[in-house]
């Protein structure tokens, strides 16, 4: 089963009105599904679903002294960078609450060998970029909505969520969810 660990992000009119400007640049882009917008906390890939339990285990105590908080979703953005655009992103501005949360799991799932991963800058991938087609115009809307407040969301759940491939697009289903 392949799967991640996120809190979901609730889509809103400010994210559709970026989704809207970008589709107008012509530009090659494969957007997320607004009902799929989340944070990833921890991409997993493929499991054994008998590790299910320990999963939910390490979700519980990463989050054991973590309150449900307030989140900035702010700024547009791209990975790896500007000369060569993969992912285009909304910045996910919190007190520190994701980046705690997504360390003790990492540190927590080694021991059932998940790979480390470099590391964590929170933010919320809306597009994914197929071909250098159109990039000055997408790279004009980043820089136009650069320091820009897309909304808050409320931070109460962390889910383990499983990813089921599908030529039109991902489905994403909650397995777990661990109430912060």
């Amino acid at each position: 089963m392949r799967a991640f660990i996120a809190i979901d992000v609730e889509f809103n009119e400010k994210m559709e009105k970026i989704y809207n400007e970008l589709k107008k640049t012509g530009a090659k882009l494969k957007f997320v599904e607004p009902h799929n917008v989340h944070l990833t906390i921890k991409f997993l890939g493929e499991i054994d679903e008998r590790l299910i339990p320990k999963i939910k285990q390490e979700m519980e105590k990463a989050i054991a002294d973590i309150k449900p908080f307030q989140a900035k979703l702010k700024g547009l953005g791209v990975f790896p960078n500007e000369n060569h655009i993969r992912v285009i992103w909304v910045g996910f501005d919190d007190e520190g609450q994701s980046k705690k949360m997504a360390e003790e799991i990492e540190k927590g799932l080694m021991k059932y060998g998940f790979k480390r991963e470099k590391s964590f800058k929170p933010h919320v991938t809306i597009a994914r970029m197929k071909s250098r087609e159109g990039k000055e115009k997408v790279l004009e809307i980043i820089k136009k909505y650069k320091n820009e407040e897309f909304g808050e969301i409320e931070c109460k759940e962390l889910r383990l969520k499983q990813s089921i491939l599908k030529p039109e697009g991902p489905i994403y289903k909650t397995i777990e969810a661990v109430k912060l």
